[in-house]
């Protein structure tokens, strides 16, 4: 969760100075990097990622509030461990199957909630 919140952080203090930039009439190197981004990504494929790095987040914050390891949350979950430490470093998209046998002794659930809630239980 923390390098999640750390990478938004960046995305939003590198706009912030393309913009300072780009009202100053100077260029930025690497400037136009977040629209290229952009440009190869739908939106369905943005918000698609960013769900995921949502979920994933809050796994690796559930797991490091009960003060489990991974190799731990192995034991009890019946995951590999090589396996949670693929998805919680995003190189690999989980399957439900997996996701809920690690939610499991984690204390957690999913929930299917409008994409609006989130945005107004966080203002």
């Amino acid at each position: 969760m923390i390098k999640d919140k750390e990478y938004k952080k960046a995305i939003a203090v590198a706009r912030e100075y393309a913009a300072d930039l780009n009202e100053r009439g100077e260029a930025a190197v690497g400037g136009d990097a977040l629209e290229f981004m952009h440009s190869i990504m739908t939106p369905e494929e943005i918000a698609e990622s960013n769900l995921r790095v949502d979920l994933i987040g809050e796994l690796i914050e559930a797991r490091r509030e009960k003060g489990l390891s991974q190799k731990k949350l192995e034991e009890l979950s019946g995951v590999k461990q090589p396996v949670i430490a693929r998805l919680e470093k995003g190189t690999t998209s989980p399957r439900l199957s997996t996701v809920l046998k690690l939610l499991v002794p984690l204390g957690k659930t999913l929930a299917i909630v409008p994409l609006d809630s989130k945005n107004k239980a966080e203002k």
